[in-house]
């Protein structure tokens, strides 16, 4: 019987950041949501109207990754680029959570938000791309879930501390608010410090000495030229941005949604801490199937059970049935966020890594506005917190027709490229 190898320092340095920026994460799913709506009350801003601004606020970062994300990727692919890009953008994220704690006008709060998250999901491009230097192509599945999963668990420290603050403690809560975004500020700085110290980036393109213009030009050669698995890669795109969407919505908004339901804020922090609590087994469980199971296969299950949690919310309206949904999502979040995250690392070429994770940040974070400003629009023009759903519904049905299509183009594509190189081989 084969033993299972131990992580290494590296991986398991790697890991550490996705408890660190899931934090974060957690924080702006739940209580900054919260938070906002009572800053936008104090300015005379009702709940429906705030919940779609924060949408639009939503909307608007995922636009700027998005431009951002692919032209950043493709510079950090350039030898030693990598490690300071990722830095950076950790540290400009964590200066502005922290910055969050000071006493700001409702407007200025949700702009240095935005500033904030734009910074956190750049990391994210580069901390992602990072994979195909920290593990091997075997151990991608096992070791990206590992990392959403103690994710899940780990951010749950901070967000415990914070929830207790807010509710449990005679602080107000414009005193004890500030206190949580510094908490989870020096949490995400903590978990970040390890991965930069250590990390080594193997896969590079050299350095131009017009590398800007070069960065540009190799950004865009890859819809151009013509390459192995190009066909499957542009399919998987096309399905993740369709698929993803709802679940970079439910992520942004759910919080949102509830506050505006008028569910209580404490059954909405403790529904959302039992997602990531149930996330945590969950998502280590989508990585050891898949080793058993073909990951594609795993993403499907994802997908079809996140249509049924969508089509589900359309008509919540008791807070047992935010509850239940929260179940749902925790049980298959991980799941699908981690494998897509391997499948796409395991399908490019290793040294573009950064360059193709930033062309996937496109296709993710346009989804995410996409959902986003739909949602935003839909309660807007029909003032129901509920209609926003069904857009998402509909983009959840199409992404799973869509992935089907392009799992075959890939397996057809990869036996393609392996038969190839048995021809190579002498």
């Amino acid at each position: 019987m084969k033993t299972k190898q131990k992580y290494t320092g590296l991986e398991k340095r790697w890991i550490l950041y996705d408890v660190g920026n899931s934090a974060f994460t957690l924080l702006a799913s739940t209580v900054l949501p919260i938070y906002f709506n009572y800053l936008a009350g104090l300015g005379g801003i009702e709940k429906e109207t705030a919940t779609a601004y924060w949408g639009y606020a939503a909307s608007t970062v995922t636009i700027i990754v998005a431009i951002l994300g692919p032209i950043l990727g493709t510079f950090a692919d350039y030898n030693g680029w990598k490690k300071p890009l990722f830095f950076g953008a950790a540290v400009i994220g964590v200066i502005g959570c922290a910055a969050l704690s000071v006493p700001l006008p409702w407007v200025l709060f949700l702009t240095l938000y935005v500033i904030v998250k734009i910074a956190y999901s750049t990391s994210l491009v580069f901390y992602d791309s990072m994979l195909s230097d920290v593990t091997t192509p075997e151990r991608m599945d096992d070791v990206s879930s590992q990392g959403y999963a103690w994710g899940y668990i780990g951010s749950c420290i901070p967000f415990i501390l914070s929830v207790v603050l807010i509710n449990f403690t005679p602080l107000s809560i414009s005193v004890s608010m500030p206190i949580a975004f510094t908490l989870n500020a020096i949490w995400w700085l903590g978990m970040t410090i390890p991965l930069t110290r250590k990390y080594k980036q193997l896969h590079s393109v050299p350095r131009q000495k017009h590398m800007v213009r070069d960065g540009f030009s190799r950004l865009f050669s890859v819809f151009r030229e013509k390459f192995p698995g190009k066909k499957g890669i542009m399919l998987f795109l096309v399905a993740f941005f369709l698929y993803i969407d709802g679940v970079y919505t439910i992520i942004d908004m759910a919080t949102s949604f509830g506050d505006a339901l008028g569910f209580d804020t404490t059954d909405l922090l403790l529904a959302l801490l039992l997602t990531q609590v149930i996330a945590f087994p969950s998502a280590i469980l989508f990585g050891f199937l898949a080793a058993k199971i073909p990951n594609d296969k795993l993403i499907l299950v994802c997908i079809f059970a996140y249509t049924g949690v969508a089509l589900f919310a359309i008509q919540m309206n008791q807070v047992w049935e935010f509850w239940v949904l929260a179940v749902c999502v925790g049980l298959f979040q991980g799941g699908i966020q981690a494998l897509s995250r391997s499948f796409f690392a395991k399908i490019v070429p290793a040294e573009k890594s950064g360059e193709f994770f930033g062309i996937m940040d496109i296709f993710g974070k346009s989804a995410a506005f996409f959902g986003t400003l739909c949602s935003s629009i839909v309660i807007s023009v029909t003032d129901n917190i509920n209609a926003g759903v069904v857009p998402i519904a509909c983009l959840f049905i199409a992404g799973l027709v869509m992935f089907i299509i392009a799992a075959r183009v890939i397996r057809k594509e990869q036996a393609e490229i392996q038969a190839a190189k048995q021809q190579e081989t002498p």
